[in-house]
């Protein structure tokens, strides 16, 4: 199935968060704090998105709607809660 955002949303995958810490201590899963660096994968069609698939971008921390595809995690966002692109 291709997932095809709508309008001014943004479909994204998140990145990996790591398990272990710079010390060598590995973090359960649970514990772990959700991550806000995602690669943009979709846009919607709206003229005023300035995000291209393949960007990583910072996005609020709560936002957007988590859905699966053939096993995968992605998130639909809005664009307004795109807050910065990576380079």
């Amino acid at each position: 199935m291709k997932i095809i955002p709508l309008g001014d949303r943004v479909l994204v995958k998140a990145k990996e968060v790591e398990e272990k810490t710079a010390s060598g201590i590995f973090i359960p899963q649970t514990a772990q704090e959700k991550t806000q660096i995602a690669t943009v994968v979709a846009v919607g069609d709206d003229e005023t998105i300035k995000v291209k698939a393949g960007q990583e971008i910072i996005h609020d921390k709560y936002a957007g709607t988590a859905i699966k595809d053939n096993g995968e995690d992605y998130l639909i966002l809005n664009y307004a809660d795109i807050l910065a692109v990576i380079e």
